[in-house]
């Protein structure tokens, strides 16, 4: 397989300079902008679109935290451990249950309002694979929207200084990277090229040039037909990164969340989520027979691991040729659902159905993505001047499956961290300002005619259930998809915001069916049906990335660990 290395796109009519370009406004990318403004001298944010449209705003279920005296840090790291499938990295994992109770602490600080019990303590509860009470909430089942809110509203307070600018409804193009090695490898990564989507400080397409580059972009779910994440988040970071030559690896764990409201299978886009938490207050999971299937499943039935539930959801559809099961909660009572869980039930009350009285259809989609540009513990890739938090980054702290809660705890502690590094290698002169040079070779183009195809195909590909019989097909048909449109005749395509976002959603699709295809076990959020069981020999890493001449290469590493860590 080969792909381009870069996209079809205008020459840069402007440019703009800081020391450190953050990409991204959801919980990563506002950290990581706030910790730096006050550590180096010029900092600039772009987010594809409002301010306060990232993904944090949808997260429902909340942030895991060991702050209760009976919990412990061992004991979150225990947990995470379990669901990462026996392929966290557990230095990884240790900095993140560590140091997120600070973080946690440092953001109640910042002017988030969490939700509190009757003495005034920030209140805890419990979520699929957490062995205490350790999920911190805000409204119920707003704690995005409440994080989002608070470091958005720090950030408006420093608007007017002049150690920042925001652009806002800007799509990152590429990341421009500096004179290549001698072996031709990809030099350090020095800005990246945007185009302005209509409304913001500049227009059209421009680069903006830094010392480091900080990708916050999120993840990857409109690469597939169903999914519970917003518009915006077509893969734009993990693409860009892969063609300026950065290794990604486990691409293949994708995170289906077992609970999506199901309305049919005509529906696209962003789907509705009913939290884990719902489950975690006690609803249970029916098929359509009204038979709970769970308890004979796993031991911790309707808490079981996402990936657990998710694939007892499949088969147990599978055995009553239905397309969805059903979620009662109705025994909780009117008045708990209403309170706990206002927006759920908000958006439930739109589509006439109600917590309270109704049996809930549901079904699993596409929700997280556990894999992407391999980080240190300091958040930097394997391209100097490039650094990944939140969804778009792999730690490691993931494994082979997201822990409930634990993402958003990744995107605040290692932002912290990666900002942090930043400054004190801006301060020792360790990144300079480098010239941009373009890489070579063709470029790519996919026609925005061509994305609900794309889409089709990772649903059947490398969705829930995969096989080598449906990850053959998927990659035959994306290979077939033409990749330089604008250049095919009759074809109408050109270099503009759909046709870039479904290039990106073309190469992420690409390289997880790749992956998907040389992992040949079942592990986490990778499930072969024609491999049903994990197999030691693949208790590894597959790291994928891009040569020079666009060829994907793949590997395997028993540890994850780009450029140098330091215990802080």
């Amino acid at each position: 397989m080969r792909l381009a290395r870069r996209l079809a796109a205008p020459t840069p009519g402007w440019t703009a300079v800081a020391d450190v370009v953050v990409v991204g406004s959801g919980i990563a990318g506002l950290t990581a902008a706030l910790e730096l403004r006050t550590r180096v001298p010029r900092v600039l944010l772009v987010t594809k679109g409002a301010l306060a449209s990232g993904s944090t705003v949808w997260a429902q279920g909340g942030i895991a935290a060991a702050l209760d005296p009976a919990d412990s840090p061992a004991a979150h790291l225990a947990d995470t451990l379990v669901a990462g499938g026996g392929l966290c990295d557990e230095a990884a994992v240790e900095v993140l249950v560590t140091q997120g109770p600070a973080r946690v602490r440092e953001l109640v600080g910042r002017g988030a309002r969490f939700d509190t019990d009757p003495d005034g303590r920030i209140a805890l509860t419990r979520e699929g694979g957490h062995g205490a009470d350790r999920i911190v909430h805000a409204g119920g089942d707003a704690t995005g929207a409440e994080i989002s809110r608070a470091l958005v509203a720090q950030l408006d307070a420093v608007r007017a200084d002049p150690g920042i600018e925001v652009v806002e409804h800007a799509l990152v193009l590429d990341l421009l990277t500096a004179e290549p090695d001698a072996d031709g490898r990809p030099g350090p990564v020095c800005g990246v090229t945007l185009h302005v989507i209509g409304e913001g400080t500049r227009d059209g397409v421009g680069a903006a040039l830094g010392r480091a580059v900080v990708l916050a972009t999120g993840g990857i779910g409109q690469v597939f037909q169903s999914s519970t994440n917003p518009a915006q988040a077509t893969g734009d970071g993990l693409a860009a990164a892969l063609r300026a030559g950065a290794e990604v690896a486990d691409v293949e764990f994708v995170q289906f969340h077992p609970t999506v409201l199901w309305l049919g299978s005509g529906v696209k886009g962003q789907l509705a989520l009913i939290s884990e938490a719902v489950r975690g207050e006690g609803a249970m999971l029916l098929d359509t027979d009204g038979v709970r299937f769970m308890p004979a499943v796993h031991p911790l039935a309707e808490l079981a691991p996402r990936d657990v539930v998710a694939h007892a959801i499949v088969r147990r559809m599978a055995q009553t040729g239905s397309d969805h099961v059903l979620l009662d909660a109705r025994h909780l009572g009117a008045e708990f659902l209403h309170h706990r869980f206002p927006t759920i039930h908000e958006r439930l009350m739109a589509e006439g159905l109600d917590l309270a009285t109704d049996l809930v259809p549901v079904a699993p989609a596409q929700h997280y993505h556990s894999g992407g540009v391999v980080t240190d513990l300091d958040g930097r890739s394997s391209l100097d001047g490039l650094y990944a938090a939140g969804e778009v980054a792999c730690t490691g702290v993931h494994g082979a499956n997201r822990l409930a809660s634990n993402s958003l705890l990744e995107g605040l502690v290692f932002a912290h961290r990666a900002a942090r590094d930043i400054a004190e290698r801006v301060a020792a002169g360790e990144l300079p300002h480098r010239d941009p040079v373009e890489r070579g070779g063709p470029a790519a183009l996919v026609a925005a005619a061509a994305r609900s195809r794309l889409q089709r195909i990772a649903q059947r590909g490398p969705g829930v259930i995969r096989s080598a019989e449906g990850l053959a097909a998927a990659a035959e048909a994306l290979a077939a998809v033409p990749t330089a449109a604008h250049e095919v005749p009759g074809v109408v395509a050109a270099p503009q915001t759909a046709e870039w976002e479904t290039t990106n959603l073309h190469q992420v699709a690409s390289v997880l069916t790749a992956t998907a295809a040389a992992r040949t076990e079942s592990r986490g959020g990778h499930f072969r049906e024609d491999h049903p069981e994990p197999d030691d020999a693949w208790r590894t890493h597959l790291v994928a990335s891009l040569g020079t001449d666009g060829t994907l290469a793949l590997r395997r590493e028993e540890h994850l660990r780009a450029g140098r860590a330091t215990g802080r």
